[in-house]
């Protein structure tokens, strides 16, 4: 049996799972998600080598998650994934019983919606560059991180549209660009351009590019069409590459400042930038708007996932009118 921590004293393993999540496009986030499941793996089994175990240990530790750690069926589900890209894209073990492990069942739950006057109230309480944010997500239906990494290249604004890149499912998408922030943005993108101009004297101007676009296009990382939007307050150093350069917001910065507004609004409801999210599909189906645009808009790719919304519209549980109000 070989033991983990006789394999080596630096950790091969994770590296070699960092580089196959590299090899296969995955984001930095999942990367660094899929290594400590693996990790945990591992060290929950004793530092048992991968090779060593199967089935039981695998079903064993999701147990232990579910049991000992009370963890959400979505994070029992990350780590099954995590440990299978394990043994069949790094070891290359793809065996009957990989298939056979059961996930766990993730609850339906509607999601949390504000109504207008709630996310009026909610904006209203938030100012500056995070209220830009919060704006274009209610305005534009665009997911936190997609609004976080919007590049300047994306935002059209003759035509209204934006452009979202590299969507969840790897996916591109257009959704509308709100005319009543058009000119908050254009005045954003003038200071945004002055920093842009400030790091190019300093020889900080580069910004990070998706995939192989860097060697492919060699100065499009030092353009102002790829820039951020919404760019970080100071220079961090990439943990792939290992370049000091400026990313863009910490997606936190914006949560924290709508926990605020949430609070000062006395809102009593547990909503996120992501509720705003929520929020826009609903207001739309209240208008009328049809289901199958507002699902190109949303960028999601079954419509019965579009379908949740119409489940917390304001005319009872069902979207119906109950009869003692006719």
């Amino acid at each position: 049996m070989t033991n983990f921590a006789d394999t080596s004293k630096s950790p091969k393993l994770l590296d070699q799972v960092r580089d196959r999540l590299r090899v296969k496009r995955y984001s930095i986030r999942t990367e660094t998600q899929y290594v400590q499941w693996v990790k945990r793996f591992i060290l929950f089994h004793g530092k048992r080598h991968p090779k060593d175990m199967g089935a039981p240990e695998i079903e064993a530790y999701l147990t232990h998650l579910a049991v000992e750690g009370n963890v959400a069926a979505a994070t029992q589900n990350q780590a099954l994934s995590a440990i299978l890209f394990l043994y069949r894209d790094v070891l290359g073990i793809d065996l009957p019983w990989m298939s056979k492990i059961t996930r766990a069942k993730r609850p339906k739950r509607l999601p949390v919606v504000l109504t207008r006057q709630e996310v009026q109230r909610v904006l209203d309480e938030m100012s500056g560059v995070y209220g830009l944010m919060a704006r274009l997500l209610y305005g534009s239906g665009m997911r936190l991180m997609e609004c976080v990494r919007l590049r300047v290249k994306d935002v059209e604004f003759d035509r209204l549209e934006i452009v979202v890149r590299d969507g969840k499912g790897a996916k591109d998408r257009v959704t509308m660009l709100p005319q009543s922030v058009v000119e908050d943005l254009q005045a954003h993108l003038q200071k945004r351009r002055a920093l842009f101009d400030a790091d190019g004297k300093l020889g900080k101007a580069a910004v990070y590019l998706p995939d192989a676009l860097a060697r492919k296009y060699p100065n499009a990382a030092t353009s102002w069409a790829w820039q951020y939007v919404f760019p970080s307050g100071s220079f961090s150093v990439d943990p792939r590459s290992g370049e000091e350069r400026r990313h863009h917001v910490d997606e936190k910065l914006l949560q924290r400042a709508m926990k605020k507004a949430i609070h000062a609004t006395g809102i009593n409801k547990p909503a996120t930038p992501h509720t705003l999210r929520h929020s826009f599909a609903t207001h739309l189906l209240e208008r009328g708007q049809d289901i199958r645009t507002i699902q190109e808009l949303l960028g999601h790719k079954d419509v019965a996932t579009t379908m949740i919304y119409t489940h917390v519209l304001n005319k009872g549980g069902r979207g119906v009118v109950s009869p003692l109000d006719t």
